[in-house]
């Protein structure tokens, strides 16, 4: 049989297998043409339920259905040649049942040809993560701050500040790290235990407002690019500052429309002679 495409791709073995080694690059993407561009330089991209709030204007994860998150699956999968793709299983796609959790699973998998799923939750979602990988469904997992569970945890803010906290992360990291998930990722974590984390689980974390002891990186795009401006976390480096480029860019063609100075002689069409 001939490899396809998609089997040259990285695997989620593949990325487990980094684990304390070569860091890994990790970033979102939503579209065709930004999974092209960030293909080449990324290890894993994850098609990010983040995509609610970027794309959509959403003031959270909650409302992102598992129609949006396979649409953009789908999108995504037409732009790589190279990275590991992981879609998002969206609020209330996985937290009733295993057995929904992993019909949907499969939906995702089925529909947009992607490598794996990526679910939130620390113990108490170890169960499901075991019943999918078993069944043949790789999943990273995801833990610290949960943007799915901001409605219950008060707000976007960062953990690890106390006892109680420390002592969730703890079980949560031990629980997920041994479920099966081929690696997890560790968002909004202080940064002590967060290294913590890393050194004490067998499979590589990803960090995301962590520390940077974590196996791996993952930021969302837009945020790293400067192309989101409505929020950005003080994590967050940016690389450049596209939404201001792209606005003198429009106010540009702007000004040529209404000075007639669009479009330029040649690049009108004439008629031939």
């Amino acid at each position: 049989m001939s490899a396809t495409g998609s089997q040259r791709r990285l695997t989620p073995s593949r990325i487990q297998a980094m684990k304390s080694g070569t860091p890994i690059v990790s970033l979102t993407a939503y579209t065709t043409p930004m999974a092209r561009l960030l293909d080449e330089h990324c290890d894993l991209l994850l098609v990010g339920d983040s995509v609610g709030m970027v794309l959509y204007g959403m003031e959270s994860t909650i409302a992102v259905t598992l129609d949006m998150m396979i649409a953009h699956g789908k999108a995504v999968m037409r732009g790589v040649r190279k990275s590991c793709v992981v879609v998002d299983m969206p609020f209330g796609s996985y937290q009733e049942g295993r057995e929904i959790a992993y019909r949907n699973a499969v939906r995702i998998l089925q529909e947009t040809g992607c490598d794996a799923v990526k679910l939130e939750g620390g113990r108490e979602m170890a169960e499901t993560i075991s019943f999918l990988v078993e069944r043949g469904i790789p999943v990273l997992g995801h833990i610290g701050l949960m943007p799915q569970q901001v409605n219950a945890a008060g707000g976007y803010r960062s953990v690890g500040h106390s006892e109680r906290e420390v002592a969730k992360i703890r079980t949560d990291a031990e629980a997920v790290g041994n479920s099966g998930a081929f690696a997890v990722v560790v968002e909004g974590t202080v940064e002590e235990f967060a290294r913590e984390v890393t050194a004490a689980i067998p499979v590589p974390t990803i960090g995301i407002g962590a520390s940077v002891a974590c196996d791996g990186q993952i930021l969302v795009s837009d945020d790293m690019l400067g192309l989101f401006n409505d929020f950005t976390p003080r994590f967050v480096k940016r690389y450049d500052e596209l939404g201001t480029r792209v606005g003198l860019a429009v106010a540009a063609y702007a000004g040529d429309v209404r000075s007639r100075a669009f479009p330029a002689d040649e690049h009108t069409f004439k008629r031939r002679s």
